[in-house]
């Protein structure tokens, strides 16, 4: 494709960056062959030119597609070269926030910096069993990768992890060592995982210390090997170390520190244990100060110092070892501060009693003079003599701090000794595992010797990398079948040679080492003579002569010379390790003692251990000469063969690998720094991956996928039925290049870019056909709205003007209408009002004319007659109206007032009755009110007083006026007769004149008093006013009282309401716990007994089996009797149901932890049952050995082994002792079985207890004696030589031995059941008890709302009475009260009475049952038996006649019964042919003969083996659906049938008169239904494991992976991860498989007659099976995050609702298990923009957890270009918005939660006598009754 086609207008590059390393453009015109410039625009809008290089005349690398950007694996990239890689990674990293992308083979972990919620168990989980293409890229998938390849082509594998320092490769090794320990477990009795994982802080303490770059940079590489079995479980692990730093022992960088063990201790100085060591601060030790960084923040190394020990205690380093490795690194601390004093150049000296040496030497347990006189010395061996030489102060420091670091590395490797022991696999290794730790590419400012090793490792690492690259490259084109081209690939071999080939650096390097006067500065002439010019790889710095520079495959580094030579030689003086061997202190010679064995401890194979692998590299044997030799080779020959031997392991190996990135150096969490990726990228090899892939053919479809999703740009006409011929005539004509692509067998392979091409063609395409189909749409849009619109137009102007018309047509005829009445009304409106007008005038006129004559004279009389009246009557009137009005006002005044005070002290009595507790509050105030009430009387009647006074004054003055008058009348009229007496007259008038000033006095006293009076009335009524005022206030307070009381008896009725809402919820809730809890206890309870069985099988099957190299004798034949006979005893006594003996009204609560110390045991018991397994497999081995040997070995001493057998009989007899023992309790326990005795507290309950601890103590011990027994037989037998005889007695005893182990588990493992069905039973007693106590509360907390709600009902009635009526109402209501009081206490005497009586009854019928038992059956009947009568005594005694509905059997033919009914009865037979649940009522009816003949024996024999071979066909057959259905519906039935019939009033209700005479009329079997349901939810727990293995399938692929929809869901590139080795055979499961299971489900359920209720919760498991797994899937794969797969999925939910409504089952639940997937697929669909959008989202999803809304949006991913991605400021604000919701942190939900099920009573309507048995069961041998 020429490159005009693809750099055109708008097509985006990549061009170089300084800072950003790659920046992103876009042409701004199309490029021609021959520009020199191209016209780009930058993303922020700046436009350039981008001059392109004349001589190579390349153009900028264009970038990929945004729809390929976030891919999971980067050779899915359509364009592959660097800028591609980075950006992909960037975008993943920085906006999904995921740390792993597939780099076809190669998975590349960036490290966050942060902790994510991503290696959960159940994460681990989901990963398990998976392809690797399938999920999301993940450490776990690389090593479900490596363990499925290791069992499927039973090839070791190795994980190989790299990376820089800090860039995570620990972790990376620790996550994916978890990932094997869960996922295969541990074979082992101690997890090799944790003590793997335990190891960790040990070698991190002694291997790891901060750098400039990493706080906790591990020092030294590591593979660790983890081994397997044949079932490939953990069983055990190995640990090789490289090259570890021993010179930062002595020297640390500026801000870089030591090891981290030497800061842990000096923060540990303060301990008691650690004052010997004589320690302090950090900085007071030279070794520890170098750097000036001894803290690093957030770590304590006290607290890591106790992590430290306590992992040594666990990986079995004793108290005492510790402390010995303590001293030593003391001493090599106090070590590194001895200083040295020069005598001259070339010699020195030690001051005398130096504090350090000293403190060294105490804690060496050496000489201080033999030290501190080879500190100086040196000894020189010639050929005749030996020299004691001085040496320089110089090369004593030298030689200090060699010796410091030999005795660090020496015991560095004593502790790696001692994690590989405690590591060390007991059983033999089938494969094995390795995860390589290793040191990635390293180049710094100044690089030495060190960094030479690790580059030089690197080298080998990345040529072996890229051939297995190019090898999986050659097998893909081959496998399909396309033509093979060479690919030119990077080989570093000519690097590899440069640094170990002959006359290499490294042989350069050795050969100057062994020069007497070789310097660094001559061996680096030698390599300028050697190399330089001659290799093009080899170079000189210009300004240098002691440095060389390599280009190593990822950059050239320089390396300084100085320091090479004493690095690689790595001398110690022989003296003072001479010295140190002759140390009293036990451990420091120890430490030495394997240098003429081992290599230096700079090895990378420490001690010279073999590594546990299958490899076929075998070490060469030592000769006894070579220990010197060995000793004096130098590091870099030790290191290259240490890393020869890695790679042949490698090599032995298939390879997984793992490129850790760092992505920025300051450790910032989720922050990229291109220029640091790009560096490291180049440096691990990813790069070159890519540039393979790119070679080649990188891009990979199937057909099928091809055909999906470039179907759109096909026509009709191109579409065959064969897919294959489709896609290559479709290609033809779109690429013409055929050099472009490849046809291969089942793939379609591309070059680089053309996928890219091939999408930019269907995205024109699909653009064009949106523009018309957008064309087309808008004009019929518009031509349809201007349609509509002139429709519209047209038919609103019809309507309009014909309205107009109609309303014309009306205004002329009103108008012609009106003017006609208006003339006709005018002319009658005038002619009336004349007519009207004229004959009132008339009428008036006479009228008039009469009236005023009348007038007149009326008017004439009168005067003359008023004039008389008038004079008398008016004198009259007005004296009577006075009077009249006077007292009419007194009167008025005085009802008024006694009225008002009426009204005022009734109101004032019902307030206060009102508010009676408020008087108290307002004593005073009443008593002011009562002074002011009297003061106001008192005035009222001074008043009163004063108006009687002023009244008696009046009187007196008006009868005085009237004498005067009557005087001056009879004066006047005697003024003659007066004139003679005119004195008398004067003095009379001045009387008159005295009385008129007495008047006038008078009338201005009045006036006072009125005016008084006012003023009082005034202050009266304003009092009154006042008084009024404070009333209504009172009132207004009282209003607001009762208000407030109203009020708060709402709210607290409303709050014990929801109270009351909330404790049933919450009660409801802790129901669900319990019964879950319970439910799962009962599950483990199965595991325990089915574990037991598989032992007791196993048992069986280990005494049968015939052990090779001895015959069978009668001892033997006997002692497999004695086994078969325990064996059989130990069913007989499983078999007995404790449950039925125990009462089931008193039990005692269960002790858990006595449980779980039981539980704790039968493990203990099952783990030893496996070492007997493996040491019976020794056994075997040896007995082989010893056939094919017994020629070479002496004469049996007999006396011995005669002796060992005496021993063992006497075990044996103290083992059977301890049977006997333990059977006579449980037959003491089955005797005396009574509520006190199963209490907890009891004595039997005490004796049972600390009998089981005595025979669990007494069987360690005789476990002990008799593994010494065994050992010492070993011994004897590897020492002595046997004859035939008396090997097979030997191996007879072992046998006889083994077999009496096995009985003591096998009889411990009973009595552990016992007391676990004992204790079962006690937590189901707590449980009803815990029921009743909450029906009571409920019935309290109803009762006290009742009459709290009925009182209050009184209170208000009584309010608004009178006081009269209120005090009877209250007499009536406590009358009530006690009559009801009465009642019911009448009504508890009466039922006390009917018991009383029906006791006495029931007594009779007892003591003639006695009677008849005393005389018939007294010798049959043991006293077990006889205290096994019924519990609860039934009321209706057994009827005498015949009952029908009953079955008949011998006791004889129980077993056949079994057998033909449960053990050999096929389901689908039953199912289709018979009535549900047959068995079931057979059973019963069986059970209701025996209750009839009042056998217990009977009835207890029949429910155990119904009960146990329901158990056997369930084990037989667990996983047939059919058959654990048919058994749960049977189940099920037969529990309702014993409470439909047990006789208790709760199940009678819906009984016929019939089936209440069939209740069970003599035995009590309320302990078997709880057995019997006990086993029903074993069987819907087994049933749910059953549909979840069916399902989970078809889930993922019928859910997500199909598409339901066709067309709807677009394929993208999948890249290198859908390899053959990954993928199994695609899975053909649809949407509507799923359906049809669902559908053969419900109906075999419904066949079987299961109960409806029963069916649902079934159907919500399944539901929620669905929705968890098809969720879980989503959230872990990125490529299922779309719109369209929304689409699907939502599609997909409601095929599945409408099920539910076709099968009436919408009301069970289970669509709600559903919704958090509705949400999820919803969540994929919505519009992810706006902030309205965050709020909808928030509210949408409130079945999904915060994190797994997050993780949906961060795996979003557009599958076309027309979708957008989620921006991640759209992301912050959903975490923002959602941060204050509290749920689980958990991503991913429990798919195998069960939810606790429940047995609603379902009574059967069928009549027992009306059950016919078909010959087909053969059940011939039984009658009906």
């Amino acid at each position: 494709m020429a490159a005009s086609e693809l750099y055109t207008k708008y097509a985006r590059v990549w061009i170089p960056d300084p800072e950003e390393v790659w920046k992103s453009a876009e042409l701004l015109k199309d490029y021609k062959p021959g520009d020199k410039v191209l016209q780009l625009r930058l993303e922020e809008g700046k436009d350039l030119e981008y001059c392109l290089d004349l001589k190579t005349k390349e153009l900028p690398p264009l970038r990929n597609p945004d729809i390929l950007v976030g891919e999971n694996d980067l050779t899915a990239l359509s364009y592959l070269h660097e800028p591609a890689v980075l950006h992909n990674l960037k975008v993943r990293f920085i906006d999904s926030k995921l740390i792993y992308t597939y780099c076809g083979i190669v998975l590349v972990a960036i490290n966050p910096y942060e902790q994510l919620p991503i290696y959960g168990e159940d994460i681990i989980n989901a990963y398990s069993g998976q392809n690797m293409g399938d999920m999301d890229p993940h450490i776990f998938a690389v090593a479900e990768e490596a363990y499925k390849q290791m069992a499927r082509d039973e090839r070791n594998q190795s994980i190989i992890v790299s990376g820089e320092s800090g860039a995570g490769k620990t972790v990376s090794a620790k996550y994916a060592m978890r990932y094997f320990a869960t996922v295969s477990g541990s074979a082992s009795e101690a997890n090799v995982e944790e003590k793997v994982l335990a190891s960790n802080p040990i070698m991190e303490s002694i291997g790891n210390a901060k750098t400039t770059r990493n706080d906790n940079s591990s020092r030294f590489g590591k593979y660790i090997e983890i081994g397997f079995d044949k079932r490939y479980r953990i069983i055990g692990a190995n640990m090789r170390t490289y090259l570890l730093e021993k010179s930062r022992v002595v020297f640390q960088a500026e801000e870089e520190r030591n090891y981290h063990i030497f800061y842990q201790l000096c923060a540990s100085a303060a301990l008691p244990e650690f004052k010997t060591l004589r320690l302090g601060n950090a900085n007071y030790f030279h070794y520890t100060k170098q750097g000036g960084s001894p803290v690093i923040d957030g770590v304590d190394d006290a607290k890591e110092m106790v992590n430290t020990r306590q992992a040594c205690t666990l990986l079995g380093i004793s108290d005492s070892y510790q402390m010995g490795i303590f001293r030593i690194l003391a001493g090599i601390l106090h070590l590194g501060n001895v200083e040295f004093a020069s005598r001259d150049s070339d010699s020195c000296t030690i001051p005398p009693k130096h504090e350090p040496l000293t403190i060294f030497c105490d804690l060496m347990g050496v000489e201080y003079e033999e030290m501190a006189h080879w500190l100086c010395h040196r000894k020189l061996a010639t050929a005749t003599e030996t020299y004691i030489k001085p040496i320089s102060k110089l090369h004593a420091i030298n030689a200090r701090d060699a010796l410091a670091k030999h005795i660090y590395a020496n015991l560095f490797n004593w502790i790696v000794d001692h994690v590989n022991k405690a590591l060390h696999a007991t059983v033999k290794q089938h494969s094995f595992i390795g995860v390589l730790d290793i040191y990635g590419f390293e180049t710094f400012e100044i690089n030495s010797f060190e960094q030479f090793c690790i580059n030089y490792a690197n080298e080998k690492l990345q040529q072996q990398f890229n051939m297995h690259v190019f090898k999986l490259e050659q097998e893909e084109y081959m496998k399909e079948q396309i033509p093979w081209t060479l690919i030119d690939f990077y080989d570093n071999q000519p690097c590899i040679n440069l640094i170990e080939a002959k006359m290499g650096i490294l042989d350069l390097l050795d050969e100057e080492c062994k020069m007497p006067k070789g310097s660094d500065d001559t061996w680096a002439q030698k390599l300028y003579n050697t190399h330089l010019n001659k290799c093009a790889l080899f170079e000189k710095p210009r300004l240098s002569n002691k440095a060389f520079i390599i280009r190593h495959f990822a950059d050239k580094v320089e390396y300084q010379c100085e320091g090479f030579l004493e690095k690689n030689k790595d001398t110690v003086y022989e003296e003072q390790i001479k010295v140190l061997k002759s140390s009293k202190f036990k451990l420091l010679p120890e430490l030495f003692q394997d240098e003429e064995k081992a290599l230096s401890p700079t090895s990378a194979t420490p001690s010279g251990r073999v590594p546990l692998s299958r490899t076929a590299v075998k070490p060469a044997k030592a000769r006894p000469g070579q220990a010197s030799k060995e000793h004096k080779k130098t590091v870099g020959h030790q290191f290259r063969n240490s890393l020869h031997l890695l790679m042949e392991t490698l090599n032995a190996t298939t390879p997984h690998y793992v490129r850790c990135i760092k992505p920025n150096d300051f450790k910032f969490p989720f922050t990229f720094d291109e220029k640091r990726a790009v560096q490291q990228l180049r440096a691990c090899g990813v790069l070159e991956t890519i540039r393979i892939s790119a070679a080649g053919f990188p891009s990979r479809w199937t057909y099928q996928e091809f055909f999906s999703r470039y179907r759109v740009l096909m026509k009709q006409r191109d579409i065959l039925s064969d897919r294959k011929q489709t896609c290559k005539n479709v290609l033809e004509k779109l690429i013409l290049d055929k050099d472009k692509y490849q046809f291969g067998k089942t793939k379609i392979f591309f070059r680089a870019g053309q996928v890219a091409y091939l999408e930019k063609i269907r995205a024109d395409k699909l653009r064009a056909a949106c523009i018309r189909i957008q064309k087309t749409i808008r004009g019929w849009l518009m031509r349809k709205k201007y349609m509509r619109m002139r429709k519209a137009a047209i038919t609103i102007q019809r309507y309009v003007r014909g309205y107009q018309a109609r309303c014309y047509a009306k205004f002329l005829q009103r108008t012609r209408a009106a003017i006609t009445i208006q003339k006709f009304q005018r002319m009658y409106v005038v002619r009336k009002r004349y007519q009207c007008m004229r004959a009132a005038t008339i009428a008036l006129q006479a009228l008039l004319r009469g009236y005023m004559a009348r007038n007149k004279y009326q008017m004439m009389l009168q005067e003359h007659k008023s004039i008389i009246i008038q004079k008398h009557v008016r004198g009259w009137l007005a004296r009577v109206h006075y009077r009249r009005t006077l007292k009419a006002i007194v009167y008025l005044q005085c009802c008024y007032r006694r009225m008002m005070a009426k009204r005022e002290l009734k109101k004032l009595k019902i307030e206060a009755r009102s508010v009676e507790r408020y008087k108290k509050l307002h004593i005073g105030l009443e008593n002011k009110i009562m002074q002011l009430q009297r003061k106001i009387d008192e005035q009222n009647k001074e008043y009163k007083s004063l108006l009687e006074k002023l009244s008696n004054l009046e009187i007196t003055y008006s009868t005085e006026t009237e004498k005067l008058r009557s005087d001056v009348e009879r004066l006047r009229m005697s003024e003659e007769e007066a004139k003679n007496a005119t004195n008398r007259v004067l003095s009379l008038q001045e009387e008159i004149a005295k009385l008129r000033k007495e008047l006038h006095q008078t009338q201005s006293e009045k006036k006072t008093i009125e005016e008084w009076a006012d003023k009082y009335k005034h202050e009266t009524e304003q009092l009154v006013l006042e008084l009024k005022e404070q009333n209504t206030l009172l009132k207004t307070e009282k209003e607001e009282l009762n208000r407030r009381i109203h009020d708060q008896a709402r709210e607290i009725t409303e709050t014990m309401e929801k109270k009351l809402v909330e404790e049933t919820k919450q009660l409801e809730l802790d129901l669900n716990d319990e019964r879950l809890r319970y439910q799962n206890l009962l599950n483990e309870f199965s595991r325990l007994e089915e574990r037991y069985d598989d032992l007791k099988d196993e048992m069986t099957l280990m005494v049968n089996i015939p052990k090779p190299g001895h015959k069978r004798t009668d001892s033997t034949h006997s002692s497999n009797e004695s086994e078969y006979t325990f064996s059989s005893e130990i069913t007989e006594a499983e078999d007995l149901p404790v449950r039925m003996e125990e009462p089931s009204d008193k039990k005692a609560p269960l002790d858990m932890s006595l449980f779980l110390k039981l539980q704790k045991r039968v493990t203990e018991l099952e783990q030893e049952k496996q070492s007997l397994q493996d040491e019976l497999d020794r056994k075997e081995e040896q007995a082989l050995r010893a056939k094919a040997k017994e020629e070479e070995r002496p004469p049996i001493r007999g006396a011995e082994l005669e002796y060992e057998s005496l021993k063992r009989q006497e075990l044996e007899s103290e083992n059977k002792k301890l049977k006997n023992e333990l059977n006579e309790l449980q037959k003491a326990l089955t005797e005396t079985r009574s509520p006190e005795v199963t209490a907890p507290g009891a004595p039997a309950y005490r004796v049972l207890l600390d009998q089981l601890t005595s025979v669990s103590e007494e069987l360690e011990v005789r476990k002990e004696e008799v593994l010494i027994l065994r050992s010492q037989l070993v011994s004897q037998k590897e020492a002595i030589q046997p004859k035939n005889t008396m090997t097979d007695s030997t191996i007879l005893l072992e046998d006889v031995q083994k077999m009496k182990d096995k009985g003591e588990i096998a009889q411990a493992y009973i009595g552990l059941k016992e007391t676990n069905r004992l204790l079962e039973s006690q937590l189901q007693s707590q449980k009803k008890s815990h029921e009743n106590e909450l029906e009571s509360l409920r019935g309290e907390i109803q009762s006290l709302k009742e009459e709290n709600n009925r009182q209050q009902q009184l209170l208000a009635q009584n309010l608004q009475l009178p006081p009269e009526a209120r005090i009877e109402a209250s007499l009536q209501h406590e009358i009530t009260r006690l009559t009801n009081e009465n009642l019911d206490l009448m009504e508890q005497l009466e039922k006390q009475d009917k018991t009383v009586r029906k006791l006495k009854k029931q007594l009779k019928v007892f003591a003639k049952k006695i009677g008849e038992l005393e005389v018939g059956q007294m010798e049959n009947i043991s006293p077990g038996q006889i205290i096994d009568e019924p519990i609860r005594p039934v009321n209706i005694p057994r009827k005498e006649k015949d009952f029908q509905g009953m079955l008949e059997y011998k006791k004889e033919d129980e077993q056949k019964l079994v057998k033909n009914l449960i053990l050999e009865l096929k389901p689908r037979g039953v199912a289709v042919n018979l009535i549900p649940g047959l068995p079931a009522y057979i059973l019963f009816m069986c059970v209701r003969h025996a209750d009839y003949l009042n056998d217990d024996q009977k009835v207890r024999s029949l429910l155990t083996s119904t009960i146990n071979g329901i158990k056997k066909v369930l084990k037989k057959r667990g996983d047939d659906f059919e058959t654990v259905s048919f058994w749960l519906s049977n189940t099920c039935r037969f529990l309702h049938c014993l409470k439909q019939y047990s006789g208790e009033e709760g199940f009678m209700k819906h009984n016929t008169p019939r089936q209440n005479e069939h209740c069970l009329t003599n035995f009590d079997l309320a302990e078997y239904r709880q057995v019997l349901s006990d086993l029903a939810i074993q069987i819907y727990q087994q049933l749910v494991r059953v549909l979840e293995n069916i399902l989970q399938p078809m889930i993922v692929s019928g859910m997500l992976e199909h598409e339901t929809i066709q067309g709807v869901s677009g394929v993208k590139p999948t890249g290198l991860r859908k390899r053959t080795s990954s993928i199994a055979d695609e899975g053909t499961y649809t949407l509507d498989s799923i359906i049809r299971q669902l559908n053969s489900f419900h109906s075999v359920m419904c066949q079987h007659g299961m109960d409806p209720e029963l069916i649902k919760q079934v159907v919500k498991q399944m539901f929620y099976i669905i929705g968890a797994v098809t969720l879980n899937n989503l959230l872990l794969r990125k490529d299922m995050c779309s719109w369209s797969k929304g689409m699907q999925i939502r599609y997909n939910v409601s095929q599945l609702e409408e099920w539910l409504r076709d099968k009436n089952l919408m009301n069970s639940g289970a669509k709600e298990t559903l919704e958090p997937l509705i949400q999820a697929a919803q969540l994929l669909q919505v519009k992810k923009k706006t902030d309205e959008d965050a709020e909808a989202i928030c509210s949408m999803c409130n079945a999904l957890t915060t994190a797994q809304i997050v993780k949906v949006l961060n795996l979003y991913t557009p599958v076309n270009e027309f979708e957008e991605r989620v921006l991640v400021s759209f992301i912050r604000t959903i975490q923002v918005r959602l941060r204050d919701r509290k749920d689980s942190p958990q991503l991913l939900m429990d798919a195998k939660h069960i939810f606790p099920v429940t047995f609603p009573f379902n009574p059967s309507s069928l009549a027992l006598e009306t059950i016919q048995i078909p010959a087909s069961l053969g059940l011939g041998f039984i009658s009906r009754v």
